[in-house]
């Protein structure tokens, strides 16, 4: 194979430096050597990709996924997890410390870095725990763990819900520079709850918690940040209430951010209605009211990112009454898809889209990635914008199946995606 790689008829697309033309790239090696609208002739000895017209941008970065290994192998392995990513256009993504063991150990994070690299597919990092086993009561090493290769601290799941140790990790954090990134959701209030109070949840008879318990846990988190100076950042935003706390945290100068997944804009608490485990999330699915002002949040750039929260389980978890199965959906391959439905709606920009999965996180966690850069690894998503199609859960790569999208009619599709100048997945015709 060729050491060079040429695409030629683009439309390249950088968020970070807001291009948006048609042109060629060149691939040398494991770098990007040269692009443009002035690139239009290949190389003799480049292996040459018509790209017709697609558009080629840089590799997706999600930064919120479940990564299964070690401890729940037979949910989501690194080999399946990076093949179902680079069907989506991920390059790299970032793991929850919730495996088993947590990775609140520097040798867990040494450990996946490992595996990552012997997969040989997406780039995989990691967040470190804040907490020892993510219980809220011990501080983890975090200088050790960001030196191993943490990317960020959080417990995962569980919101850091005693106000005294979250001073202790925002205040032990921002001396390393660290981020530390919150399960927004007051525990006290949302305990064994499955479903937002209201109608809906009151007519299926699920156990319930308020919608408000999202707003209240941040506005604290904020507080403390104003105390500490710390870098912070709130995940899984699914509330107009807490989008409305951030847009006043951000207007008063703190270094705050945030991110939500697709099930947040693109589907509300009527999922639920006919008992489905697939739209079983945490938090929950949440009002109509609330979803569009989770995509008006996303508009104005109170929430800075879009992340999938992939989170694979199998059928014994899901195939339960709605009550006893577990949350969760897989969805770093269809995040892509489902977030073009902003840009086809007229409601984001293309390229203020991309940013939210390439450069904003890349940019929030210190990655050099997320850009089209000369002498940076050529780390590509090829996609075809207006390509309709429908998801199918029978054909997604991940080892698990749960979507709740299973169906869903879509605009756009990946057709390529190259990590390192190395094509690990190719789906065109």
């Amino acid at each position: 194979m060729s050491e060079r790689t040429f695409f030629a008829n683009a439309r390249l697309l950088d968020p970070a430096s807001g291009l948006d033309e048609t042109g060629g790239l060149l691939v040398e090696g494991r770098m990007i050597a040269d692009f443009g609208a002035h690139l239009d002739t290949a190389p003799e000895d480049a292996e040459v990709i018509d790209c017709d017209g697609f558009c080629l941008s840089p590799g997706l970065i999600d930064m919120r996924v479940h990564l299964g290994e070690p401890g729940a192998e037979h949910k989501e392995t690194l080999t399946t997890l990076s093949q179902a990513a680079a069907k989506g256009g991920v390059t790299a993504v970032v793991g929850l410390p919730n495996t088993d063991p947590p990775i609140d150990d520097a040798a867990v994070v040494e450990f996946l870095a490992r595996r990552g690299r012997e997969v040989h597919g997406v780039k995989v990092f990691a967040y470190g725990a804040a907490t020892k086993a993510m219980e809220g009561k011990r501080l983890t090493e975090v200088g050790l763990l960001k030196q191993a290769g943490a990317v960020g601290f959080t417990d995962g799941l569980h919101a850091v819900s005693d106000a005294i140790m979250m001073r202790r990790v925002l205040a032990y954090a921002s001396g390393f520079d660290a981020l530390v990134l919150q399960h927004v959701e007051e525990p006290a209030l949302t305990q064994g709850a499955v479903a937002t109070e209201g109608e809906i949840a009151t007519r299926l008879g699920l156990p319930a918690g308020p919608a408000i318990a999202e707003a209240m846990m941040l506005e604290r988190d904020l507080r403390l940040v104003e105390l500490t100076g710390a870098r912070y950042h709130a995940t899984q935003i699914s509330t107009g209430a807490a989008v409305s706390e951030l847009a006043g945290a951000k207007r008063r100068g703190l270094d705050v951010s945030a991110d939500t997944a697709p099930a947040y804009f693109a589907l509300n608490e009527t999922s639920l209605m006919d008992y489905r485990t697939f739209a079983r999330l945490s938090p929950p699915l949440r009002s109509e009211q609330d979803r569009r002002e989770v995509v008006q949040g996303l508009i104005s750039g109170a929430i800075d990112v879009i992340a999938s929260d992939h989170w694979g389980q199998d059928q014994e978890t899901k195939r339960l009454p709605f009550a006893q199965a577990e949350p969760g959906a897989v969805g770093t391959e269809t995040m892509l898809q489902l977030a073009l439905e902003l840009y086809h709606r007229g409601e984001i920009p293309l390229l203020d889209l991309l940013a939210k999965m390439t450069i904003n996180p890349a940019n929030l966690l210190g990655l050099e990635l997320g850009a089209l850069v000369l002498g940076r690894p050529a780390d590509l998503a090829l996609f075809d914008l207006d390509r309709p199609c429908r998801i199918d859960a029978d054909n997604l790569a991940s080892k698990s199946k749960n979507t709740p999208f299973d169906g869903r009619p879509v605009q756009g599709m990946v057709m390529a995606t190259m990590v390192d100048g190395r094509m690990i997945y190719d789906g065109r015709d």
